[in-house]
């Protein structure tokens, strides 16, 4: 039999022996990793919720960017007319920021501000209104037209701007800004006195030419559908130009009348068949420049305060005043004795022929140029002009009403639903 000595005793015992437990340390460790778990868990909700909140932004600026492109893309055709695209901060310091200061007035689709660029050129930015009718088709239709057009009697168009949410026109600066000013003279007398017959006179001649280029001359025929005195502007020679053409429409092939839902334009200018049933044609603007050519000879505006004045429209009066053969009252009584009898004659009797209630009955702006140049050619006699009152306007009409603003300018506000037309 093996004997053993308290030396191997004592190894085997330590040797079979288990190891030892620490029941402390364990607990520790348990704690500690509960703690953790919400710091953890608060982590990965931070970290969700800043990655949806990048992936919302990357969205929208896609999305800004996206719309952006297509309003861009959309005037990219207009390269091909050399007309530039400006950018936004070079407008914005040409008009201090679009300083009150610089306002020049205020149409239906935005204001009108003054500008001077870093090489001292003066430009009109027409600025879009948030609040405006005119959307980026309109935007895009008055770009594409007007740069398209070339007359010495309509305003010229020197580039736009589509940035942000800005869409902006920059236009050639015109320092006797609108004939209205001028004409009617609410607030500035002597600018009517400047109105002499030798002004007037070419003024007519200026507007005719102009609305003859876009119905007959220009490709396409293109229709103003808001031909009024506010939207003719004049330069430092007092020549007229035709201006404003974002309800301007275009005429493709041989159509001559376009039946539409919506009718706009200014009241007092709208032709009846427009005004009445939403049809429109070149005799429209034709109507309108008999109305215009009226205003520029009496002096008046065919607005409300006349018809509160007076009772009737100034069509009305001009007919009345035909029948009896007291032409001459109608004249301005500022040009005194300084006017031309036979022009003036002429103009009168040209205008109730625009005026005239059936557009059949009108004549063409081409025949309006030669009447009014020509002082042999027999003139037809004109029939009545229409009466609105008391008669429906089509359906859905936005005919806006001129009003005056603080300065000496005026502005179209089309914002004004009607369903019963009366004179204004």
């Amino acid at each position: 039999m093996a004997q053993f000595t308290k030396s191997d005793l004592f190894r085997r015992k330590l040797m079979d022996s288990p190891p030892p437990t620490s029941t402390n340390g364990s607990g520790e460790h348990s704690k500690s990793s509960s703690a953790a778990m919400p710091i953890m868990v608060s982590i990965l909700v931070v970290v969700i919720f800043g990655t949806s909140l990048y992936c919302v932004y990357c969205w929208r600026w896609r999305k800004r960017n996206a719309i952006r492109r297509a309003q861009i893309d959309s005037l990219r055709p207009l390269s091909n007319s050399d007309l530039p695209l400006v950018d936004l901060a070079t407008i914005q310091a040409a008009t201090n920021n679009f300083a009150k200061d610089n306002k020049l007035g205020e149409g239906g689709f935005g204001p009108v501000y003054r500008g001077v660029l870093s090489g001292g050129v003066e430009i009109a930015v027409k600025r879009l209104s948030t609040k405006s009718r005119q959307g980026t088709v309109e935007f895009r239709n008055e770009v594409e037209l007007i740069a398209k057009l070339q007359h010495r009697n309509l305003v010229r168009l020197l580039g736009c701007c589509v940035e942000r949410d800005e869409k902006l026109l920059i236009y050639e600066y015109l320092p006797n800004r609108s004939l209205d000013a001028f004409l009617f003279g609410e607030s500035d007398s002597s600018k009517h006195d400047q109105l002499d017959w030798k002004r007037r006179h070419p003024i007519i001649m200026g507007i005719a030419r102009g609305l003859l280029y876009l119905h007959e001359d220009s490709v396409p025929k293109v229709i103003h559908r808001d031909l009024k005195a506010s939207n003719v502007l004049l330069d430092n020679k007092m020549n007229p130009k035709i201006s404003d053409f974002g309800m301007a429409k275009i005429f493709e092939g041989e159509d001559n009348e376009v039946n539409i839902g919506r009718v706009v334009g200014t009241f007092g200018y709208v032709a009846p068949e427009y005004a009445m049933e939403g049809i429109f044609s070149v005799k429209s603007d034709v109507f309108s420049f008999g109305v215009l050519l009226l205003e520029i000879l009496s002096g008046q505006r065919n607005g409300a305060s006349y018809f509160q004045q007076h009772g009737q429209t100034l069509l009305r009066k001009a007919w009345k005043l035909w029948i009896e053969d007291r032409a001459t009252e109608f004249v301005d009584p500022l040009l005194g004795d300084s006017y031309s009898t036979t022009e003036a004659w002429r103009c009168f009797h040209v205008g109730l022929l625009c005026v005239q209630e059936n557009p059949d009955d009108r004549p063409t702006m081409s025949n309006v140029v030669l009447m009014l140049i020509s002082e042999q050619m027999q003139l037809p006699m004109p029939t009545e002009p229409p009466s609105f009152a008391d008669r429906p306007a089509a359906s859905g009409s936005d005919l806006s009403s001129t009003t005056k603003t603080n300065s000496t300018k005026t502005r179209s506000v089309n914002e004004v639903t009607i369903t019963l037309i009366e004179p204004r």
